[in-house]
């Protein structure tokens, strides 16, 4: 089978495409026969090392999200059966004909749910929807989401509106984006460069998926009892004080103890977010199908800033 991986750090370009065994599912593993792949920015920085010449042990098969069909269960597999639609998270081994996923991080599709709408809700939906939650948005205020273009900020953009947002901006790198994000339900969409501009506090609650310099622009602009809810792994470093002057709060979101910890508003956010789609209330937005082959274009797209919505690379497509 064909599995994508990298034999050195560095661009896209080292992404290169293997022949390798098809795999047999372990204890509490099932094969998934991949149909759609979601493109990730941790992913992507991971084919770059870690700066230093280090990294992952290298050959390297990028992990990350996956959805299609059951094709064999492993020992100790309940509650799963071959030819079940599925989509879940792989260690290893995502951009593949066929893939290993944990039994624990499996999520069934329901039938009407599309495959590549499934992977983008499970994943960057319910990133988009737990910010939303831990924001804890109310009527009526402005809502500043970063990122604002991607795969977890147009559906936050969305979902946002859907908790009462009375104002939400996007914030992006180019104002080529503008229309797409208006179409979303964005009131107004500004640049980076734009951000630097506002001059008071406008901005209730912020959802930040970009960090760094970015962020601290973020916190200019946050209202006195504003929140902050940061996703992004390139955090800024907040003044505590400052923090205490204008009564703000940050607040740091991963998946992992979400997932983890938090398992019934995990299960209840998910079943939220099939209802939302299947109303037309929240629209997953996929930018770009790409084969296996060009994953460095795909990697490249998103380093770039280039993608609206989600990236996804489908082992069905052809190559050229």
């Amino acid at each position: 089978m064909r599995t994508v991986r990298f034999h050195s750090y560095g661009d896209p370009d080292v992404l290169v495409v293997d022949e390798t065994p098809k795999p047999l599912p372990g204890f509490g593993e099932v094969l998934v026969e991949v149909e759609t792949v979601g493109i990730t920015l941790p992913v992507v920085r991971l084919v770059r090392g870690d700066g230093n010449g280090g990294g992952v042990p290298l050959p390297a098969a990028p992990g990350g999200e996956v959805a299609g069909r059951i094709a064999a269960v492993g020992a100790g597999v309940t509650g799963w059966c071959e030819g079940q639609r599925v989509t879940g998270i792989t260690i290893v081994g995502a951009y593949a004909d066929f893939a290993l996923v944990p039994m624990g991080f499996l999520t069934a599709v329901p039938d009407e749910v599309d495959l590549d709408d499934a992977l983008l809700l499970v994943r960057s939906g319910q990133v988009a929807s737990g910010v939303v939650r831990c924001a804890g948005v109310r009527d009526g205020e402005t809502v500043l989401v970063t990122a604002a273009a991607g795969g977890v900020g147009h559906l936050a953009i969305q979902l946002a509106r859907v908790a009462g947002a009375g104002t939400v901006i996007a914030v992006v790198s180019s104002a080529e984006k503008r229309e797409f994000l208006l179409g979303l339900g964005a009131d107004r969409v500004i640049t980076y460069e734009d951000l630097r501009l506002i001059a008071e506090r406008p901005v209730d609650v912020v959802l930040d998926g970009v960090g760094g310099e970015a962020q601290q622009l973020c916190l200019d602009v946050l209202a006195p009892f504003g929140r902050l809810v940061s996703y992004n792994g390139d955090g800024a470093i907040a003044n505590v004080n400052e923090l205490r002057m204008y009564a703000q709060t940050v607040i740091g979101f991963s998946m992992a103890p979400y997932f983890q910890q938090r398992r019934q508003e995990y299960d209840e956010n998910l079943r939220n977010l099939w209802s939302l789609r299947a109303s037309g209330a929240l629209r997953p937005v996929i930018s770009t199908r790409l084969p296996l082959e060009r994953a460095a274009d795909a990697h490249r797209m998103v380093e770039n800033r280039q993608n609206l919505g989600k990236i996804v690379l489908r082992p069905d497509l052809p190559a050229s």
